[in-house]
């Protein structure tokens, strides 16, 4: 870990630079700017954390990753992350009948929670339905939904926001604070919450990976350090289970493209259109382990993903149709994209033999997720 400290700030009207910089190693560039207003006339920004030849841009609504640029084997960059170029486009999105999640912080609870309700010391909590018959990713006003507060830090931005108890039917003000930096090819996610109440918690990001930077993901090679998964019901909620992935279409545990067997005639892949399901990470949770990578044989470029959670959520864009149309007016497409969303394990609180997701006062939600970038 390297040791930076700031050599200037600049102000020159709405826009500041912080350069951070090392005696051993390239400085790092932190830009702020206007992004829009939201509908209520709240001012967003957009960070610009730049590193050599990578480059993170970071919104203060919902925490979006809006574009993340990663050279290819040949030094040229793209940008492979699935969004919008505009703030307008975000809300848009956040705000219809089917979300994206686009890039962005997803709270109080990523995932599923069954029938939308739990029971905590006894009580039951209702938290509004937006997937049916549940609520999935915090529900339709989320941690995605919300302007973040932001303050600059070595080699990134930091984010926090005050979940006020009751909020989307959580219990607790939950205090969460998210800090995005960027170091050369790593961008590094880590999340801290406190709670006055007992509630539960689950935080991760939903950004959608395209190494190659367009057409399908369906060549991609994936390789996900997990020798389980939970298989889900027809609402894709989890059944409980922890099932084996070896002679399943879920064993990744070797380098395989996303699409050789998606196509399989398997029932929990008819249910989630594809892959969309938790994986048990063979780490268990609590230490930064390598969790995933995904290589793209045409870019070379390679993703790693490390995290100290117990559970990957993989993703293959199947809810993707072409509907809608992100940067630049591109048709996002079918399996245009995928996510690994780092976390515990869905539905858990209505789970009491899956890792618990229970944030009691006094103590301190913590968790650090690395998207890492390379090529071959």
């Amino acid at each position: 870990m390297r040791v930076q400290k700031v050599l200037r700030t600049i102000a020159i009207g709405g826009l500041w630079l912080a350069v951070f910089s090392t005696a051993a190693e390239a400085k790092t560039k932190v830009t702020s700017q206007p992004f829009g207003k939201m509908p209520d006339g709240t001012p967003v920004e957009i960070y610009t954390l730049s590193d050599g030849a990578f480059e993170a841009r970071i919104a203060t609504y919902g925490g979006i990753v809006v574009s993340l640029k990663a050279p290819d084997r040949n030094g040229k960059p793209a940008d492979v992350v699935l969004g919008f170029d505009d703030l307008d486009g975000y809300v848009a999105n956040f705000n219809g009948p089917s979300s994206a999640f686009f890039g962005a912080i997803i709270g109080r609870y990523a995932n599923r929670i069954a029938r939308g309700s739990f029971t905590l010391d006894g009580q039951k909590y209702s938290l509004p339905l937006n997937n049916g018959e549940n609520t999935l990713h915090g529900g339709p006003h989320g941690f995605n939904n919300v302007v973040w507060k932001a303050r600059p830090v070595a080699n990134g931005v930091e984010l926090s926001y005050l979940s006020k108890d009751g909020e989307a039917g959580y219990p607790g003000n939950l205090s969460a604070v998210v800090r995005y930096t960027l170091v050369k090819a790593d961008l590094r996610i880590e999340y801290w919450a406190t709670t006055d109440k007992d509630t539960v918690v689950n935080l991760t990001n939903h950004s959608y990976f395209n190494l190659a930077g367009q057409g399908d993901i369906l060549n991609h090679q994936l390789t996900l350090h997990a020798s389980r998964f939970t298989p889900v019901d027809a609402g894709l909620i989890p059944t409980g289970e922890r099932k084996p992935v070896e002679s399943t279409p879920f064993d990744f545990r070797k380098a395989t493209a996303v699409g050789a067997r998606i196509n399989a005639d398997d029932e929990q892949l008819h249910r989630g259109r594809g892959y969309d399901h938790n994986w048990v990470l063979d780490s268990s949770g609590g230490e930064l382990a390598e969790a995933a990578e995904v290589y793209d044989p045409g870019s070379g470029r390679v993703l790693k993903v490390l995290t100290d959670q117990p559970g990957i959520q993989f993703y293959s864009g199947n809810f993707l149709d072409g509907s809608i149309k992100g940067k630049a007016g591109k048709a996002d497409e079918f399996r245009s994209a995928l996510c690994l969303e780092t976390q515990h394990f869905p539905d858990s609180p209505n789970h009491p033999d899956f890792p618990t997701t229970e944030l009691k006062p006094g103590a301190r939600y913590h968790t650090v997720t690395v998207y890492s970038f390379s090529t071959r």
